[in-house]
């Protein structure tokens, strides 16, 4: 392949447009978005759907013991590998995962349709359960890297109660699938993502194109305040050991805390829950969800330190107790430069205005740093929101990302 017939090569836009508002239609909610969670029937259902895509398109179609859902082209030495995933949070969007995924599609049925020659393997990649409705984030990428605990398959509840198991007794995979799906990756090349940026940067400094060389690290905790419930009427402001105020008061100097320690940094209270969640009561027990990231190490492990510490302290001050156990856990990357140079050349000569730029959201890409040089593409979401029914693009922002990731996927195939 030459350079200057790759540069002549774009992506079918109408088609790919076609694809992402069909694959929108299911899951569709009565609430206007889209609620598609691994292995749900409209999980199942979709997954059928893009089959049918992979295969139309002359790709070689594969499925993993994960359910993780690739297609290939075939080539010589390591695997270039974009994609992202499917499934969505409950009431989400059309955009969050699906462009990742049906981008990828559209770049390789593009090289195929074309003939154009790729010395390197190329696929794309659909995995599975990316947003955490199952048993933590990230099932499918972390079970393409071998790093899921069966433990945590045979015992864990989903969010909504139900034993995973049980989930995976409606669906063609098991908990042994699972834990063996990584012996069938190919070894990797790169791995790209194309993702919304689920942010209001882009937006603000007019750029189409954001080339992310920072990925946040999380950790999310389940959390517990313990006191004593009491009459709301009869029992005295001094002598209660009022668990939501505990969690009132730590939310607010947590918040501080990283504000001003580790500015840029992340945390959030996400999910409440009151015991006995009644009127006239006292709050004897408060649990709730505690999110907190970072793009810095140092931060994070700071954050780790002192966050159960504050909790202590203010638990002895109210007469409560304090526990909490960690859920998720990812650490901060740095995206080779490698990567990020070689999309900047790319949107100078595709004329596209871009800046680098950290996520603070977790991805695939994040996970697949550990086997190979792994980056992603930003595009624009309208205000910054996601995971809504109101999420939305500028679809010139998309085509313009994924004739990017075409120009990308074909260069780091013929390195």
């Amino acid at each position: 392949m030459k350079k200057e017939e790759a540069m002549g090569l774009t992506v079918n836009f109408d088609r790919l447009k076609k694809d992402i508002l069909e694959l929108a239609c299911f899951g569709s909610d009565p609430q206007g978005g889209i609620s598609r969670p691994s292995f749900s029937p409209a999980d199942l259902e979709a997954r059928a759907w893009l089959k049918c895509r992979i295969e139309d398109a002359g790709l070689a179609y594969r499925c993993d013991g994960a359910g993780n859902i690739f297609g290939r082209l075939d080539g010589e030495g390591k695997t270039v590998m974009s994609g992202s995933h499917i499934d969505t949070v409950i009431n989400g969007g059309r955009f969050d995962g699906s462009i990742g995924v049906l981008t990828a599609l559209e770049c390789c049925r593009r090289i195929k349709e074309e003939g154009f020659a790729h010395r390197r393997p190329l696929e794309m990649a659909s995995f599975t359960d990316e947003e955490g409705n199952l048993v933590g984030d990230f099932l499918g990428s972390r079970a393409f890297l071998g790093h899921l605990d069966r433990k945590l398959l045979e015992e864990g509840k989903t969010p909504f109660g139900l034993f995973f198991r049980d989930v995976l007794a409606e669906t063609e995979f098991t908990i042994d699938g699972i834990l063996e799906a990584h012996l069938s990756r190919p070894e990797l090349e790169a791995f790209l993502e194309i993702h919304i940026e689920q942010g209001s940067v882009l937006e603000t400094d007019d750029r189409t194109i954001g080339i992310v060389d920072r990925i946040a690290g999380k950790n999310y905790w389940l959390c517990r305040f313990s006191g004593r419930a009491g009459h709301a009427g009869t029992t005295p402001f001094e002598l209660r050991q009022d668990a939501f105020l505990g969690l009132a008061d730590f939310a607010l100097k947590s918040t501080h805390y990283v504000a001003t320690e580790h500015y840029g940094s992340m945390l959030t209270v996400g999910r409440v829950f009151t015991h006995p969640g009644v009127f006239s009561i006292v709050p004897g027990r408060t649990d709730f969800t505690l999110d907190f990231r970072s793009t810095s190490v140092e931060a994070l492990r700071d954050m780790e330190k002192q966050l159960p510490r504050m909790a202590e302290d203010i638990a002895v001050t109210r007469g409560l107790r304090f526990t909490m156990s960690p859920v998720d856990r990812t650490e901060p990357v740095v995206i080779p430069s490698r990567i990020t140079d070689l999309l900047e050349e790319e949107c100078g000569a595709l004329g596209y205005a871009c800046m680098r730029m950290p996520s603070g959201a977790g991805h695939d890409a994040q996970l697949l740093t550990e086997l190979t040089d792994a980056g992603m593409i930003f595009i624009p979401c309208e205000d910054g929101i996601s995971h809504s029914p109101e999420e939305n693009i500028d679809w010139d922002d998309l085509e313009k990302g994924a004739n990017l990731l075409l120009r990308a996927m074909l260069r780091l195939a013929n390195e």
